[in-house]
């Protein structure tokens, strides 16, 4: 039976970085403003407590629910939105999906189909599918070193934080114009478009938004229980064979590592290798081009999949200001965490059209 929401009364102290106090206590807080609205000091707030009371390393701060000052009035006026995202649940909210634009609908302009003739889904468009979400930043930043002008986009998905606000990382890419656009596919939500499945979303990447490759995972953040089946890794399954089934061009980066202190998460993390065991048909799999391929990754890969040699620059990617940390630990520290993302965006850059 799952836990009851941890929900308590707290006050607004400071907005930036925004800190609640409950009872007496000054506690790291977080607000999705998308959905919530604005966040001001003094300002009552219900504050879901979970994450921090069981502190966690990841999502270790309290989650605002709900503005009681200022939040219950809704949001703008009403739109033709009609599809709901975290469906039956409190914070259900209306969105217009990008499937809706995409010419997928029955007969539509761009529909095929799913038995046949798929010749009308632009099949240059390659899929990139990352473990977590530390490799978006060093693989966006590859794919643009690798290929400059490559429209690359990012579809989030589960296995990790479902608001899309929260992301640093997209923020800074798109800042930079290393991504082309953002898109949240179900349960993930607040995205620049929002898309009810992942195939949908990657339909739609090919078809409505023109690009001319995806890089899709988790939000930040990973789920798991340190067990086989049970963890957000399993995300790029479900990933890979929607594009697989979409018949685009399909990449998956290894979450490799020479520093993580769990053994299962290194040489090659246990999330990578399982999901390669469980994929119904063949994927390539880039790697660095100056580091050992780890043996397991090999055993995994067997004849089914293809393991693929890509360059990794190190050093241009510390350069360029870009996220470097993973874990708490620097690229110095996990250098083969990063080549593996950098490879793999190398990658992507010339598969695209292949």
């Amino acid at each position: 039976m799952s836990g009851a929401l941890k929900l308590r009364r707290g006050v607004i102290v400071v907005e930036d970085p925004l800190t609640v106090e409950v009872e007496h206590e000054r506690r790291r807080a977080w607000a999705d403003t998308g959905l919530l609205g604005e966040m001001r000091e003094g300002d009552e707030v219900l504050v879901n407590t979970a994450a921090l009371d069981l502190d966690l390393g990841s999502g270790g701060f309290d989650i605002v629910h709900v503005n009681l000052t200022r939040g219950l009035d809704g949001g703008g006026p009403p739109g033709d939105e009609h599809v709901m995202k975290l469906n039956y649940t409190s914070l259900q909210h209306p969105v217009d999906p990008i499937e809706r634009h995409a010419g997928d609908e029955q007969g539509g302009r761009n529909a095929f189909s799913f038995y046949g003739d798929r010749k009308t889904l632009r099949p240059s468009t390659a899929v990139l599918v990352i473990p977590l979400h530390g490799h978006l930043a060093p693989a966006a930043w590859a794919a643009a070193q690798a290929a400059p002008g490559l429209k690359v986009g990012y579809v989030q998905t589960w296995g990790g934080a479902l608001p899309g606000s929260l992301s640093r990382d997209v923020t800074a890419l798109r800042r930079r114009g290393l991504l082309a656009g953002h898109v949240t596919a179900s349960p993930a939500y607040g995205g620049e478009r929002e898309a009810i499945s992942v195939a949908g979303a990657l339909y739609a990447a090919a078809n409505e938004l023109g690009w001319d490759a995806v890089i899709a995972g988790p939000g930040p953040g990973i789920l798991g229980s340190d067990t086989r089946l049970g963890h957000g890794g399993l995300a790029a399954l479900d990933t890979a064979h929607a594009a697989l089934a979409l018949g685009l061009p399909t990449l998956v980066s290894p979450r490799l590592s020479s520093a993580d202190p769990r053994e299962r998460h290194k040489p090659a993390s246990h999330h990578t290798l399982t999901v390669l065991e469980l994929l119904l048909a063949p994927v390539r799999i880039p790697v660095p081009a100056a580091d050992p391929v780890p043996t397991s990754l090999v055993r995994a890969a067997g004849n089914s999949h293809q393991l693929i040699e890509a360059p990794a620059d190190i050093s241009g990617y510390e350069e360029a200001g870009l996220p470097s940390y993973t874990m708490g630990r620097s690229i110095q520290e996990d250098p083969l965490f990063f080549a593996a993302a950098l490879a793999s965006g190398s990658a992507l850059a010339t598969a695209h059209g292949a």
